[in-house]
């Protein structure tokens, strides 16, 4: 596949773990470690076809609904992909965390600081997680900073923009999401990045994704690259 076309940022909802778990008559957190092999697979899946940016919807703020004794295996998975995530400091690639870390215990809350710091120099390739992450809190909390400035006087209301905005999210040093691919069967974004979303294509697939290939990511990038992206005009 040539670069021709490449989107350059693609958001992955990686969903389907547990019925892919339960499909073998396995536990749920069995399919979380399944998909978290294929998370760091992806990342190389993407290096190699050119791609810029990739970011992963890992857990969200809803969640925490989920049954204890699941939250309870995410989060000693978290811990044991915490070691491979920093190892990918090595390779020139820098890690971005999306959401609210502070609801998480205080090991995984400094590692994940840590890994952000010593990463943000890399410039090879970006990899964002989304932990503990919703899209409308993401913009809820660019409301209130924004806020703040204001009544403190740094900022005027006239002067608060689409890309004031833009400054405060998450992503303010990612490029443009252009892609987002959802295995699984299911046909929403979730509250995955609804703002950065606004003109991304997006790609569903049946797929469940314990079981997504490098194929199925190559097929993707074919029918993004088929669409004509108009961005509002003619």
């Amino acid at each position: 596949m040539g670069n021709s076309g490449i989107p350059r940022h693609i958001g992955f909802i990686m969903d389907g773990n547990g019925r892919w778990a339960k499909k073998r008559a396995m536990p749920r957190n069995f399919g979380h470690t399944q998909g978290a092999a294929v998370f760091k697979k992806t990342i190389n899946w993407c290096r190699e076809l050119g791609v810029e940016c990739a970011t992963f919807y890992a857990f969200s703020t809803e969640n925490w609904k989920r049954p204890a004794e699941e939250i309870r295996g995410i989060m000693s998975l978290l811990r044991q992909y915490i070691k491979d995530i920093k190892s990918f400091s090595d390779e020139n690639i820098r890690i971005i965390i999306l959401g609210d870390i502070s609801a998480f215990d205080e090991d995984i809350r400094a590692e994940l600081e840590n890994i952000m710091k010593t990463s943000e120099k890399n410039t090879g390739f970006i990899v964002g997680i989304a932990l503990n992450y919703g899209g409308r809190a993401e913009i809820a909390l660019a409301a209130r900073k924004i806020a703040e400035k204001c009544v403190s006087g740094e900022i005027s209301a006239d002067n608060v923009t689409e890309e004031l905005v833009e400054s405060f999210l998450y992503t303010r040093e990612m490029p443009p999401l252009d892609l987002v691919i959802r295995p699984s069967g299911e046909q929403r974004l979730s509250n995955f990045m609804i703002w950065q979303a606004a003109y991304s294509e997006f790609v569903f697939m049946d797929t469940l994704w314990p079981d997504f290939t490098k194929k199925d990511l190559e097929r993707a990038i074919r029918e993004f690259q088929a669409r004509d992206r108009r961005f509002g005009g003619v």
